[in-house]
């Protein structure tokens, strides 16, 4: 994704998320915010994936 195509949102979470998150992006080395995009578009792609098959 182009950065001068993002979409800013206002995401709130609760902390105990929040801590998990950190601490998972930490892991992978990533910001938190890194993470939660990557997270979600491995759950896009895996939706897709799962609509592609129920097709077939």
């Amino acid at each position: 994704m182009e950065p001068d195509k993002s979409k800013k949102i206002l995401l709130r979470l609760p902390s105990s998320l929040w801590e998990e998150l950190a601490a998972w992006a930490a892991d992978d080395i990533r910001s938190i915010n890194g993470q939660i995009e990557y997270l979600l578009t491995e759950c896009v792609k895996q939706r897709k994936k799962k609509k592609k098959q129920e097709t077939e």
